[in-house]
């Protein structure tokens, strides 16, 4: 029998404990305008490039040799387009709370591993009401590459004193999926920017969900021993 305590779930943020992904790619698309970047629009941002850090998006999008002092201010700007544009919008995705709850009724550590910034992750976690939910909160500061490297997944698993093989994340971008499975972790797929289909190549991927009402902690625990 698996002893809950040594097991982990690690959420990305943003796709994953809210469905806010499209306002994050209408953000970059409103930004992108300015530059005179045709042919991009919230779908193809979805698709190629969601889960990513804003400097890769930068990097993928505009210039692959964008300075990091350009970097850092294009992504603060938009950041701040996101923020304004969705702040009415923001609900938790159905069930979250719920499951959080029955997750540490069975004393799994959970923690989060996402491309986003402090200031999101705080607009988000307060907006949610989750401030001080997670043992540990991973953002690409604090590692040298974002998804799909492993980096910001591995992290969270040293912060949370779990192996990387007893964790399972919860992802809603492809990139993230390729993340964990680079880091030798399970993860459940979250159906909010990519439709199921999109995740059936990976090996790593033990459940495919629309939102947290249909699955319960002890089923994805379990799946961690097969």
């Amino acid at each position: 029998m698996l002893n809950n305590s040594n097991n982990a779930f690690i959420f990305d943020m943003d796709g994953v404990l809210t469905d806010n992904m499209r306002f994050h790619a209408e953000s970059w698309v409103e930004l992108f305008k300015d530059f005179g970047l045709e042919g991009l629009d919230a779908e193809r941002y979805l698709v190629e490039t969601a889960g990513m850090k804003g400097h890769d998006v930068l990097r993928y999008f505009l210039d692959p040799d964008i300075s990091e002092t350009e970097a850092n201010r294009l992504t603060e700007f938009k950041d701040f387009l996101y923020r304004v544009m969705s702040r009415e919008r923001i609900t938790a995705l159905p069930g979250l709370h719920q499951f959080l709850d029955a997750a540490d009724d069975k004393h799994i550590r959970l923690g989060i591993g996402t491309g986003a910034g402090a200031k999101n992750i705080d607009y988000i976690l307060g907006l949610l009401r989750l401030t001080g939910r997670f043992q540990a909160l991973v953002d690409p500061s604090q590692v040298q590459q974002g998804k799909p490297y492993p980096d910001i997944f591995l992290r969270a698993a040293k912060l949370l004193e779990i192996p990387p093989s007893h964790c399972i994340v919860f992802e809603d971008a492809l990139p993230g999926v390729e993340a964990a499975h680079r880091a030798n972790m399970r993860c459940v797929a979250v159906t909010t920017t990519n439709n199921a289909e999109a995740f059936r190549n990976f090996d790593n991927v033990v459940a495919i969900i629309n939102d947290f009402t249909t699955i319960h902690p002890k089923q994805i625990v379990e799946l961690i021993g097969q």
